[in-house]
């Protein structure tokens, strides 16, 4: 193997069960990757998800532009499934938490995130990249970042100082002595725990879907060894499996990303009682 066990995500391709070798089991080593441009020791540091997510950005982008640039009152096939899309999140998701009158303004946004973590989910089982984006926790951080910026500022803009306090802190003097209590846990709930539990819940299924895929697929080719053949083509068997699977819950993380998103928003637009 390498030198250096962590900067790989490969595997040793002639390590076989009955061969004397152990199982290279995928671990945090996998997802660490080799800089493309640049090291370490520079300002310059450029790897493999880098590339992925600004592939990934091009491709959402150009998608919509080629579907939108020229559109038709009757729909080509690019508009159609882009227009679908489209209307899908926005009626869905922002119509159906924030509101139409409310809602409209922040379809953009709410759009952009959800074909933007769509996409780069989908890079763990494109052939080649085969690497979810999300599941390096620095970029749904940052997405988290966005949306809990959007909703603290938006919130102070519309309930002022005061009612943002109370907004956050679920003031309600009807709850008697326990107020500052749950005032106290509310606050550290909204402005702490909410944001952390926003960016890992992405990150948390993307690292462990795409551990499981290796899993299989590494021991898959392990097992190619005698009697382990029969062991390998369960093995295979369980990776067509884990793909289906991870097509599903690849869309149904960046749907309840986004869904997550919109009931934010909602929150600090709702009048505070």
């Amino acid at each position: 193997m390498s030198a250096d066990p962590t900067q790989v995500l490969a595997f040793e391709t002639d390590c076989h069960i009955f061969d004397g070798c152990g199982f290279p089991a995928p671990g945090l080593h996998s997802f660490l990757f080799e800089p493309l441009l640049g090291d370490g020791d520079s300002n310059v540091y450029f790897n493999k998800p880098m590339l992925l997510a600004l592939i990934g950005s091009v491709i959402v982008v150009g998608f919509f532009w080629a579907a939108f640039r020229k559109p038709k009152v009757v729909p080509g096939k690019l508009q159609l499934v882009a227009e679908s899309g489209y209307d899908f999140i926005r009626r869905g998701v922002v119509y159906e938490t924030i509101g139409k009158k409310e809602g409209e303004k922040y379809v953009p946004l709410v759009v952009s995130l959800f074909f933007f973590i769509w996409m780069m989910n989908l890079w763990s089982i494109v052939p080649v990249a085969q690497f979810p984006v999300t599941s390096i926790i620095a970029y749904p951080i940052v997405l988290a970042a966005i949306v809990y910026i959007t909703w603290v500022s938006l919130t102070f803009k519309r309930h002022g100082f005061v009612g943002a306090f109370k907004n956050f802190t679920g003031y309600d003097k009807s709850l008697g002595p326990v107020l500052p209590l749950a005032m106290f846990i509310e606050f550290l709930s909204n402005l702490l725990v909410r944001p952390f539990t926003h960016a890992v819940r992405l990150f948390a299924n993307m690292f462990a879907g795409h551990t499981l895929l290796l899993l299989f697929t590494i021991a898959s080719w392990y097992l190619l060894n005698g009697i382990g053949i029969a062991y390998a083509g369960v093995s295979f068997i369980m990776v067509i499996v884990m793909t289906a699977f991870e097509l599903f819950i690849q869309a149904l993380q960046a749907y309840v990303f986004v869904l997550l998103t919109c009931t934010f928003i909602q929150g600090a637009l709702a009048e505070h009682h």
